[in-house]
């Protein structure tokens, strides 16, 4: 009986550093994979259960089991919580199982700051953060490995998460501070991160300035988004996986209903910035990356734990 390796949130964050994993990420995310679309099961109080399967054949299988609690926030608990389970691609044989809310944290910030080494401009110097949430520090280091940001706001609805937040961050060498005006926040940030779980706009496309580069990762389902219709007018969209964004993407989903945009309007996939296709065009223009999340990131992360 071969050993099965168990792996804390606490050892992924001692092992899983965000420079490493962006590499990572930016070599497998171009390659190919089976990931069919999460099932996602309504829970009671607006909770979500999420199934991620994905393999790539002949080497590795991966299956992540998510809960979303938004309420959680209120119990000062996380909101997600995961396990990913690891699996030999050749013989089927079970390698690992991870604890995977700090995994999953991780390989979604990196996953963003990849998007934007492609599509914020390179003179990018302020980052804005919209939530305060368990992903907002995470957003923070992984975004600062991509551009240096020498100024960097964070904005929440609740402005004492948002002050231990900066107290952290400062003290890990960040420069952070709070925003308390969201509007003027987005008019001056050149890269803005969203990670909110809300079901209404917050971020609104009269408040953009030409060149901003827009990170939408809070909403995951078709019932949420973060962005009015006007941000994805302006914008020029990129997607995590296309199949993914019109499966669960509210930010898009529901200006497609209202006929603002159309499917034709998401440019590109992140898998094409990595093939070199779809980069930042013109400094005025506004950028969008949408993700919903997907699966082979997961998968990437786990195998660059255990190698």
């Amino acid at each position: 009986m071969h050993d099965l390796r168990f792996l804390t949130n606490a050892d992924v964050a001692a092992r899983l550093a965000y420079p490493q994993l962006i590499e990572a990420l930016r070599a497998g995310l171009a390659g190919p994979c089976e990931a069919p679309v999460r099932g996602c099961h309504v829970l009671p109080e607006n909770a979500s259960l999420l199934t991620m399967p994905v393999w790539r054949p002949g080497q590795d299988i991966g299956v992540k089991l998510v809960t979303v609690f938004p309420g959680n926030g209120a119990r000062n608990l996380p909101a997600v919580a995961a396990l990913f389970c690891l699996f030999d691609g050749e013989n089927g044989r079970p390698l690992a199982m991870l604890e995977a809310s700090e995994l999953t944290a991780r390989r979604t910030a990196c996953t963003s700051a990849l998007a934007a080494d492609y599509l914020a401009r390179k003179d990018a110097r302020r980052l804005l953060i919209v939530g305060s949430g368990t992903l907002a520090a995470h957003m923070v280091r992984a975004h600062s490995v991509v551009r240096e940001y020498t100024n960097i706001a964070i904005w929440g609805r609740q402005p004492d998460k948002v002050a231990a937040l900066v107290e952290r961050l400062v003290a890990e060498g960040y420069p952070v501070r709070a925003c308390s005006d969201l509007r003027e926040g987005v008019g001056l940030a050149d890269t803005v991160t969203c990670v909110t779980t809300s079901r209404e706009p917050i971020v609104l496309g009269e408040w953009l300035r030409p060149g901003v580069h827009l990170d939408l990762v809070g909403a995951f389902l078709p019932s949420m988004r973060e962005t009015d219709n006007e941000v994805v007018r302006r914008a020029r969209i990129v997607v995590d996986t296309r199949e993914g964004a019109l499966e669960e993407a509210g930010d898009l989903l529901i200006p497609m209903a209202e006929g603002v945009i159309g499917e034709a309007d998401i440019h590109s996939e992140l898998r094409d910035l990595l093939q070199g296709n779809g980069h930042r065009q013109k400094e005025d223009e506004i950028t969008l990356f949408k993700s919903v999340g997907y699966a082979l990131e997961d998968l990437i992360a786990a195998r660059l734990l255990v190698s």
